[in-house]
């Protein structure tokens, strides 16, 4: 059976059966656990390379690796642009993986080279150790930022390579997918605890050369194990940046901010696109970003003439999506502090986990495998949330069941309805209706607990959270 939206390695559409499915996610998920593995046993020991073989001042070290971190995830916005406009998402994880075992072998390479390191010596015991001239600092800052290159390139593209191996239109694969993330995300934290752990013993215990060797190792295994599968991949189109996208709406409804949104049969003023089957309708939130969709006179010329610029008018749907976009950004702002004290787990933490006493009989910890209680805390977290506290909650509020279309209410001049007290066909509501005064989706069976709740609706795709109150209705 074929699948619409995929092709297979010859360009031609994919064949569900030979492509795709658990067998090529497993080897996307090899890349991420090696990825992991490297990376994280490299970042969180350079403090300590740092400051106990180039000499550098604590301050200093820990700047140039909270410096190198920020620049890593920096690349991630660049190489995924790269993977959604260009090269497509496997001829990225391709390149960057082999990227990222450069620079690891460079650095390597570095630890062992006499002229490439200063002189050995226990800044503890003197304070005339030699700091790192800049012939080796330079080599030094070349096999760093040259895996944050290659690390930037892989977590940009790694997940979303993985979700293109299920059809989401295929209930089965659309269920396989949600469990891909499951472990897509346990096998990062199992990739960290054992850099953090194995990893990083090797390097302080036996050699810095054999430390970042098995990196290197490590990395061409995921490579080899990438490439073997490339026949089973489902290759997915270059529709374009979602940060491009973002950039038109803004430019788009900034040129068109004189304007004012029709009160009329409005539906007929808005620019739209996509098939009926990937519409999304309109929305009230956010309303000023509504006016990139709105056609005046230079539009209408232009689409008579039949181009089109993107960056004055969007459709609809684009407008929408950039609208989700904002609408997790309260979201994503939560995690900055948590990136700010993890910076901290991973420099100083380190650096004061070297002046204290770390042994257990005769065995010595690493002062960088203290991460480890980090790693364990985050695994025991994700057990608890996923098994205790998502089951309570479900019991307590109800669950979304799956096997009802979603509707949308709206009204005949495209605006938005505030009443969703009408039947829907094919879906049980218990005696309630919903009121809003906002936009949105009804769908899926709904269970109802008690007083007013957040509803998450789904729709192909995508989701929407609005606030629904509830009122008791005798029927």
């Amino acid at each position: 059976m074929e699948i619409c939206d995929a092709v297979d390695y010859k360009g031609a559409p994919a064949n569900r059966s030979t492509t795709g499915g658990w067998l090529s996610a497993a080897s996307i998920l090899v890349v991420e656990l090696c990825e992991r593995l490297s990376s994280m046993a490299i970042g969180v020991n350079m403090v300590t390379y740092l400051d106990g073989t180039l000499h550098l001042p604590s301050a200093t070290s820990s700047t140039i690796v909270t410096n190198w971190g920020g620049f890593s995830f920096l690349l991630s916005l660049f190489g995924g642009i790269l993977a959604d406009s260009f090269l497509g998402r496997y001829r990225t994880i391709a390149i960057f993986a082999n990227i990222h075992m450069l620079g690891s072998c460079l650095l390597a390479i570095s630890t062992v080279v006499p002229n490439l390191r200063p002189p050995s010596c226990n800044p503890s015991l003197s304070d005339n150790c030699k700091e790192a001239n800049a012939l080796q600092m330079t080599v030094f800052y070349l096999a760093i930022y040259t895996l944050a290159v290659g690390l930037g390139g892989i977590k940009c593209s790694v997940s979303g390579f993985g979700t293109d191996q299920f059809d989401q239109k295929d209930e089965k694969e659309k269920a396989q997918m949600a469990y891909f993330f499951n472990r897509f995300y346990f096998f990062i934290s199992i990739g960290t605890l054992v850099a953090v752990t194995v990893f990083i013993y090797i390097q302080d215990r036996v050699a810095r050369v054999w430390g970042y060797g098995s990196c290197t190792v490590v990395m061409l295994i995921a490579v080899v194990i990438f490439l073997s599968n490339t026949r089973r991949y489902r290759y997915k189109e270059c529709l374009g940046s979602p940060i491009i996208q973002i950039c038109q709406v803004l430019v788009a409804a900034m040129r068109k901010r004189s304007l004012k949104f029709p009160s009329n049969n409005a539906q007929q003023y808005l620019h739209e696109t996509h098939s009926p089957e990937s519409t999304i309708s309109r929305t009230c939130q956010f309303s000023c970003l509504d006016k990139a969709a709105i056609i005046d006179d230079d539009d209408k010329t232009m689409i008579e003439s039949g181009t089109s610029n993107p960056w004055r008018l969007c459709s609809v749907t684009k407008v929408e999506e950039v609208k989700m976009m904002t609408r997790l950004l309260p979201i994503w702002a939560t995690t900055i502090i948590y990136y700010v004290i993890h910076a901290q787990m991973i420099t100083f933490a380190v650096l004061q986990a070297s002046t204290m006493k770390r042994s257990i009989g005769s065995f010595e910890i690493p002062a960088a495998s203290f991460n480890a209680f980090f790693i364990g805390a985050i695994l025991l977290a994700l057990g608890i949330y996923d098994r205790l506290i998502i089951p309570l909650w479900k019991k307590k509020k109800g669950t979304l069941e799956n096997g009802c279309r979603p509707v949308y209410f709206h009204n005949s001049n495209g605006g938005c309805s505030n009443s969703g007290n009408q039947k829907i066909e094919g879906c049980k509501i218990h005696k309630q209706s919903y009121t809003t005064n906002k936009c949105f989706f009804v769908g899926s069976s709904v269970r109802i607990g008690r007083g007013s709740r957040r509803v998450r609706v789904h729709w192909p795709d995508r989701f929407l959270l609005d606030r629904v109150s509830k009122r008791d209705e005798s029927s």
